[in-house]
């Protein structure tokens, strides 16, 4: 079965941050039930953006990272959560369901990438939805991956067997693949975020 899957290239990424504000754009104010409840207007990155540099001027290095939920097919999130908070659905999206999770702040401790976020109004855990209520939608797109000018995020529906190849063909990598918690967003040049420290 085809599943969606984040492909973000770490050489593409120039931290303009349009990913993010596209983000906010889309679910600050915004309920899309049964996915989430509107996300507050400061102190959520549901697409975080890290930054590394080294080196000092004139000559100085820097990398991005952007990192949304990783998706995990072992998602430490749903196996450390109340039963019922977070599910995965057939087509690979990771999500917190925002009745069940509501009064749950300990899930946001259950990611080891830090991608989920406690609402305090709302009373609920929350977290990238990997824009699930856009492709119900029809949509082929993300709103990160839609805005990405420089194509550094795609956003690809496919089985394993094609990711498999995408991953041997264009050497791409899991971000903390030493979690094993095997995420559907995978990274190409990841070496040159290692390489900045």
């Amino acid at each position: 079965m085809k599943k969606w899957n984040l492909v973000i290239d770490v050489a593409l990424c120039h931290d303009c941050n349009d990913c993010f504000m596209a983000d906010k754009d889309e679910f600050v104010g915004n309920d899309f039930p049964p996915y989430s409840v509107a996300q507050p207007w400061s102190g959520h990155r549901w697409i975080d953006i890290a930054r590394k540099e080294r080196g000092q001027y004139p000559i100085v290095q820097v990398a991005y990272l952007p990192t949304p939920c990783q998706h995990c097919a072992e998602a430490p999130c749903m196996e450390q959560s109340p039963p019922g908070t977070i599910y995965r659905r057939e087509d690979g999206l990771v999500l917190i369901d925002p009745e069940k999770a509501k009064g749950h702040p300990e899930i946001v401790d259950t990611c080891p990438y830090g991608a989920i976020y406690w609402n305090e109004e709302a009373e609920v855990a929350q977290k990238c939805t990997g824009c699930a209520h856009l492709l119900d939608a029809g949509w082929t797109e993300t709103r990160c991956s839609q805005v990405c000018p420089t194509n550094a995020i795609r956003l690809l529906l496919a089985d394993d067997e094609e990711m498999e190849r995408l991953i041997a063909a264009e050497g791409l990598q899991a971000f903390k693949a030493e979690l094993g918690t095997r995420p559907r967003v995978l990274y190409k040049n990841l070496y040159r975020w290692d390489k900045v420290f």
